[in-house]
């Protein structure tokens, strides 16, 4: 069973509590700056981790000290669902960790 999208009004909602995220074009996304590539990579597999344990991935784009994610769900037609914002959070939660801004 899909999981039901939100609306936009309850994306923006739950992206108060998200700094640094913002809805574009029907769905998530962030940007971090880090370090170095070696971090920012470092951060990549851990993300990876995460969204295997959640069964919920993103697309993550690795720059040289950047890491840039969107995220939506393709199984509710691509639209953000509340699935994205707690991979979101989780993101958000181990993003200290790495040095990430």
């Amino acid at each position: 069973m899909p999981t039901q999208p939100l609306s936009p009004q309850e994306t923006e909602d739950r992206l108060r509590e998200l700094p640094g995220w913002s809805l574009e074009d029907g769905r998530i996304t962030r940007t971090y700056h880090l370090g170095s590539h070696r971090a920012a990579a470092a951060m990549v597999a851990h993300i990876a981790a995460i969204q295997d344990e959640l069964n919920h991935h993103s697309d993550l784009t690795l720059g040289y000290s950047t890491l840039s994610l969107t995220v939506r769900t393709h199984d509710a037609g691509d639209a953000v669902t509340g699935l994205d914002l707690d991979l979101a959070r989780r993101v958000e939660d181990i993003a200290p960790a790495h040095g990430a801004n």
